[in-house]
């Protein structure tokens, strides 16, 4: 993500020149801060990977997360489309208007009218839940398309194809097909197409061009002006809602819930996860004005049961059709839980379960879609002796959920965590979320040119922690080090443990020098 780039002159009228946090700064890091500059040796540490990290976190494992292009010439073809792209506006500012990618779009043969959707928005979980999507439709011999964000290291994770993130030939290739008409467009209109509906155009046309039988799409944010919005979803997804974007979206969960309903489309299906009661009003009052069918959790679906096993969880869930019981999901916490069932409604709700028809979706095809899935950076395990989990939570009611899914997951008799968070977050309420369970805390900062300064961080975490508990180490490579050091110091068979958190930029900066990626 990116500001507007200096040479752009900023319009003083544009009431939405203020940046706002979108969680995607690592191709820009990676590069430099701004295209074109030279990686600083901090970022080069942290583009390399830390070789003791790297030795001690073992070989990486198989999560669909991509490296750089082994091939050079690929890289430098991959690194102009990125510089490209971080050119224009980054996610962090946004016109409330699809004027611009409906233009691009247009010109482009409409190609998000070649596939049915399922459109899914909410402030937290929502990655995961589309990683799920695409497992069971996948399971079902269904050509799926997928575009998530932020990615957690690599760009082409964004947009995915067979359940796999898109080659970086293809990326690129991508882009260079649509660049011409993108020129055309950026000439037409008040402002330049921003780095975000440049992606969604990308990921449309790549969908299309595949053909894929379905797209899985994720809101970048809100609902009703967020340029994938563009679609006609045949089942809206919400997950649960919270403060977050509140300068964006509204300070209270009914505000934000009444931008993230204008992806509730006519004679669509809402699946809604649990919400605040103000913000399923919304959304339920949404439904009846443009006849859609809702499926609430708690209601026509849900959780039925759930306990801990090794690697994950086991579940029975209870879906449209009916229930679904020895659900293995091999990722941590009663939120991935409540993700699983979410998923498991919208495909049922897909293929017209409950609607249609009653009936189960094959019971043996929705286990091992579910056994399958993983979600990089989420409650994920990247070291053994001791345990080193990220998880990219970055606002207080993801840090709550990390917060119980680590205690219950786990059970460390002694946590250090590592926290690097972006300036523009609720930084007390997160880090109020993590005080019970963090013996220590280590703040430190990623690449981000967003990222909070380590010591107005560790101000912050002293006020919350108390000065004897915070560590400032202004590097992650250090950051990590000390952490990994700290949980040591109670000896090998301790139970010690070490949780990253704070941004997804953290966490995929973070995989990288454990050598994920």
């Amino acid at each position: 993500m990116s500001e507007r780039p200096e040479n752009d002159d900023p319009d003083p009228n544009d009431a939405f020149d203020e940046p706002v946090e979108a969680e995607t700064d690592l191709p820009r890091a990676l590069n430099g801060d701004r295209a074109g500059e030279t990686p600083t040796p901090d970022l080069a540490v942290i583009e390399a990977g830390s070789r003791t990290l790297r030795a001690q976190a073992g070989p990486p494992q198989g999560d669909g997360v991509p490296a750089r292009p082994a091939d050079p010439e690929v890289d430098r073809a991959l690194r102009a489309v990125e510089e490209e792209l971080a050119g224009r506006w980054g996610e962090t500012k946004l016109d409330p208007s699809v004027q611009r990618i409906e233009a691009l779009l247009d010109i482009l043969g409409s190609p998000q009218r070649a596939y049915p959707s399922i459109h899914i928005t909410g402030t937290n979980g929502k990655t995961s839940t589309a990683r799920m999507i695409e497992a069971l439709l996948s399971a079902f011999d269904l050509r799926t398309g997928r575009y998530t964000s932020p990615h957690v290291q690599s760009i082409t994770e964004r947009i995915s194809l067979d359940a796999a993130p898109i080659s970086a030939e293809r990326f690129i290739e991508t882009y260079r097909d649509i660049a011409p008409y993108v020129e055309m467009i950026d000439a037409q209109q008040e402002y330049r197409l921003s780095f975000f509906e440049v992606l969604t155009a990308m990921a449309y046309a790549a969908f299309a061009d595949a053909p894929v039988d379905i797209a899985v799409v994720e809101v970048g944010m809100g609902g009703t002006w967020d340029a994938t919005n563009v679609i006609d979803g045949d089942v809206a997804v919400v997950t649960p809602i919270a403060l977050d974007h509140t300068d964006r979206l509204g300070e209270t969960p009914e505000q934000i819930a009444g931008e993230k309903s204008g992806i509730i489309k006519k004679d669509a299906t809402v699946v809604l996860a649990q919400q605040p009661v103000d913000a399923a009003s919304v959304m339920l009052k949404r439904a009846v004005e443009v006849d859609a069918t809702v499926a609430r959790e708690g209601m026509e679906f849900g959780v039925t049961s759930r306990e801990v096993a090794v690697g994950g969880q086991m579940l029975t869930l209870r879906g449209l059709g009916g229930e679904y019981p020895e659900i293995f999901l091999p990722l941590y916490g009663a939120h991935q839980a409540h993700n699983a069932a979410v998923a498991l409604a919208a495909v049922e709700a897909f293929f017209g379960v409950g609607s249609e028809h009653a009936r189960t979706l094959d019971l043996d095809t929705i286990r091992s879609a579910f056994a399958a899935v993983t979600s990089p950076g989420r409650m994920e395990v990247v070291r053994r002796s001791p345990t080193v989990v990220l998880d990219a939570a970055h606002n207080p009611a993801g840090a709550r959920a990390a917060a119980e899914a680590v205690t219950e997951a786990f059970g460390f008799s002694r946590l250090v965590g590592v926290v690097g968070a972006s300036s523009d977050k609720d930084v007390r309420g997160f880090l109020e979320a993590f005080e019970p369970i963090f013996a220590e805390i280590v703040v430190t900062r990623n690449s981000s040119h967003r990222a909070m300064d380590p010591d107005e961080l560790a101000a912050v975490a002293v006020e919350v922690f108390g000065a004897e508990r915070v560590q400032v180490e202004p590097r992650l490579d250090d950051a990590l080090e000390v952490a990994i050091t700290l949980a040591e110091e109670e000896g090998e068979f301790s139970g010690a443990g070490v949780l990253v958190t704070g941004s997804v930029i953290t966490v995929g900066e973070a995989r990288l020098l454990m050598g994920r990626g």
